[in-house]
């Protein structure tokens, strides 16, 4: 009886010291640390792999290293050139330092999201809608810097900010639309004058090659006819330009003038004028 009893015992002290010795035990993984604390004094971190503590006396904690990915949430923010948007973005960042990241700080994600938001209000605050939308890499760098000023006293590295949407009122977007428009249409206007304005230039410098060979003009005419024969249409139209009938104008008119005077129509003579009535005298 009294040996069962005694077994029972060391059975019973045995798991107490298996269960002291597997709570010793400790396992952290790659991208773990664990922070040891000894009687509540910080020891630092430990691992990864394989380690261990002392029972009752030591504690631990967990500290994630990864790189951690947050969305900031939408912030209505009015610009510099008091126009009000909501702007939201995306930070990544990650713990170089467990121990300050358990010491320094209750909740080190809490507090970095916290910092975002701020610094993000203040950010977009003080630059012009312009700037936000075609110079978003000079902001995104300037949120960078400020967060992770702010949060390296707790071992927390800001790697990446990024504002990831900007969101306008209907109105702006309609007006933003209307200025696109119309620079689009002065565009297209000073391309269309800059064709007509070429398209003139070669139009008279053509002209001046016809003035001096009229010849070329009789060609052209002969090239418009080849091309419109290519076709196969049923009805051809034959332009016939001015200047073809103008030598036979010419030749009619110059006829006209130097033709014999037989031929020439004679010109209406005036009505005679009275003549007065003469009364002759008889000397008696």
């Amino acid at each position: 009886m009294n040996g069962g009893i005694l077994l029972l015992c060391l059975a019973v002290i045995l798991f107490f010291v298996l269960m002291l010795v597997l709570s010793a035990i400790k396992i952290v993984p790659e991208y773990e640390r664990g922070v040891v604390f000894r009687l509540g004094r910080l020891v630092g971190p430990r691992g990864p792999g394989l380690f261990f503590l002392v029972p009752i006396f030591e504690r631990m904690v967990r500290v994630d290293t990864r790189v951690i990915t947050m969305d900031v949430p939408a912030q209505e923010v009015i610009t510099l050139d008091n126009v009000t948007i909501k702007v939201n973005a995306v930070l990544y960042f990650m713990v170089v330092n467990p121990s300050l990241a358990v010491v320094k700080v209750m909740d080190y994600i809490r507090a970095t999201m916290q910092i975002a938001q701020t610094t993000l209000r203040s950010a977009v605050g003080q630059v012009d809608l312009d700037t936000l939308l075609a110079h978003r890499e000079e902001l995104n760098s300037r949120l960078q810097k400020i967060i992770d000023e702010q949060t390296e006293p707790w071992g927390v590295k800001v790697t990446i900010v990024e504002v990831k949407d900007v969101e306008l009122p209907q109105s702006m977007q309609r007006a933003m639309a209307k200025q696109a428009e119309a620079e689009r249409e002065k565009r297209a206007k000073i391309i269309h004058a800059a064709g007509e304005f070429e398209a003139s230039q070669k139009l008279a410098e053509a002209a001046d090659v016809i003035a001096r060979e009229p010849v070329t003009l009789q060609l052209r005419y002969l090239q418009t006819l080849t091309e419109i024969a290519v076709e196969k249409n049923s009805t051809i139209i034959f332009p016939l330009p001015v200047d073809t009938i103008k030598v036979f104008t010419d030749m009619a008119a110059y006829a006209g003038i130097n033709g014999s005077p037989g031929n020439r129509p004679s010109a209406p003579q005036p009505p005679p004028e009275p003549q007065p009535s003469t009364t002759r005298r008889l000397e008696s």
